[in-house]
């Protein structure tokens, strides 16, 4: 098989927004992917069908509402979905049969899988953590009331990070969810850590540290904060926010200082390899990365048509998917992303993700 070039187009998008990407764990041309247009798409994106587009769409899964995330689970077969119809469902991706799992009070917004713990955690606009053991379901997923809205989750090797409305954000110990599941407790686990986001604006992503370090959340006002799980106060000074996605006007007829427009910074993927690397993908259609240890950006990419939504690396690291579709910054009535909404997979050069001054 050739090569594909640095950087390609999916052939058969989803026909609206997209709201998750997923690689699989043991594959890395393995791609899922969510959209509100009520389907979950299954792709390879590195087999090409004759007519020289590039990737092939294996299958598509069918929902009777909007997918908001979808990961992957214990391997390339299984899979996870959190969808507007309120319900957690696991996906077989080889038989396309779907399984309830459990039904919130509200929209899904999302799911993320631990494969250290095999648990699956969603979380609900109805300000709940549903915890489910998917490998036994005999098991009552594990309901944790949280005390705001959550927007994003992440998991790291240990750690579960919940950002909620009101800059509240709880981190949750893995290890003592997956214990009081077992247990079935009534007595739900009290956060590990309980956070104020360093942003000042409405979180819109949250993404983990594959070093289990800590973490990185963005907001909708153009900034992104990166933290450090350990509580020490020297730990503690080392975090930091900064400005991103944002584009300076030139100054008016009226004022002589050039003016940022500034975008909500949708997405964020740390490098699953070179740790301290992350991409972010924001509302002025660009994907950047970045080196969170050094502070500094290392790239930025060309600009696409429209806002990138959604990021993912491969689990080597050497593919960067991204989602690109309309913004909803102009509001709902008139949206339409069919025929704009696009998947971009980047084969990364051998050092594009790697910091500087660090050896291969």
């Amino acid at each position: 098989m050739a090569p594909p070039a640095t950087q390609f187009e999916l052939a058969q998008p989803p026909n609206d927004a997209i709201s998750a990407l997923a690689f699989a764990p043991d594959a890395p041309s393995r791609l899922l992917v969510s959209s509100w247009d009520k389907n979950i798409y299954l792709y390879d994106t590195l087999q090409n069908s004759g007519d020289g587009s590039h990737g092939v769409l294996l299958q598509t899964y069918e929902n009777r509402a909007p997918v908001m995330d979808v990961c992957f689970g214990a391997d390339g077969n299984e899979a996870f979905s959190a969808g507007m119809d309120w319900q957690v469902r696991r996906i077989d991706l080889e038989t396309g049969e779907q399984t309830t799992l459990s039904k919130h009070a509200a929209p899904v917004r999302r799911v993320v899988y631990s494969r250290e713990h095999s648990l699956l955690i969603s979380a609900s606009w109805d300000s709940t953590l549903h915890i489910h053991n998917p490998t036994n379901l005999s098991l009552t997923p594990l309901a944790i009331p949280l005390p705001g809205k959550p927007h994003a989750l992440a998991a790291s090797p240990s750690k579960v990070i919940v950002a909620m409305t009101s800059r509240l954000v709880h981190i949750y110990d893995i290890s003592a969810l997956s214990n009081a599941l077992a247990l079935q407790t009534n007595e739900p686990p009290q956060p590990w850590q309980q956070r104020e986001s360093s942003l000042k604006f409405l979180t819109r992503a949250v993404a983990a540290m594959p070093s289990d370090a800590g973490y990185a959340t963005s907001s909708i006002e153009g900034r992104v904060a990166v933290e450090w799980f350990d509580a020490s106060a020297e730990s503690q000074a080392r975090k930091y926010a900064f400005k991103c996605h944002r584009t300076a006007q030139p100054a008016s007829t009226t004022s002589d200082t050039p003016v940022d427009v500034v975008f909500p910074v949708n997405a964020l993927a740390f490098h699953p390899v070179h740790g301290s690397t992350f991409a972010s993908g924001g509302g002025d259609a660009t994907v950047a990365l970045w080196d969170a240890e050094a502070k500094r950006r290392m790239k930025v990419y060309q600009k696409f048509a429209d806002s990138v939504a959604a990021l993912a690396f491969s689990a080597d690291g050497r593919y960067l998917a991204v989602g690109v579709c309309p913004g909803f910054e102009t509001g709902m009535e008139d949206y339409n992303g069919e025929g704009r909404t696009k998947i971009f997979v980047r084969e990364l050069g051998e050092n594009e993700a790697l910091p500087k001054g660090k050896g291969k």
